[in-house]
């Protein structure tokens, strides 16, 4: 039988997989029912529910996006709670249609269960993900839209 991975070990798997872009290999990490939540989300969905559900996004993700990120400066704590971490790091991206290189800050708070994530909640600096791919105007007019349902 395989050896449960600890939060730290989960969390430090989680972004050594999204650094080798092995995207279709993150949902493994996820319980059944999983909840992720985005909250600097701009637009769109800010909370998937289910493995499923976060394997389709992952996908989506792989599918389309133009970044290369390497995660950095990684600090992972515990917390009182023992299925709780708190990881911050930094993303070193470049966004292969800008040529641009540029660095965003991250803070993810896990809580795993059984070597598993049963929660997640990312804050991650999507704005300048927006930014670095020229994307500012179709951001505001999503935003515009949003207010206007």
């Amino acid at each position: 039988m395989p050896k449960t991975l600890s939060p730290r070990e989960v969390s430090q798997e989680l972004l050594e997989r999204i650094g080798a872009g092995r995207y279709s290999e993150l949902a493994e990490l996820y319980a059944d029912d999983a909840v992720v939540e985005t909250v600097f989300e701009p637009v769109g969905p800010r909370r998937f529910e289910g493995r499923a559900v976060i394997e389709e996004r992952f996908a989506q993700v792989a599918a389309g996006s133009p970044l290369e990120l390497t995660p950095a400066d990684v600090v992972i704590r515990g917390t009182d709670d023992p299925e709780v971490v708190v990881a911050e790091w930094d993303y070193r991206v470049h966004h292969r249609v800008t040529g641009r290189t540029f660095t965003s800050a991250n803070i993810q708070v896990l809580r795993v269960r059984d070597g598993l994530i049963v929660g997640s909640r990312d804050f991650h600096d999507h704005l300048a993900l927006v930014l670095a791919g020229d994307h500012l105007p179709q951001l505001v007019q999503a935003l515009e839209s949003e207010q206007h349902e």
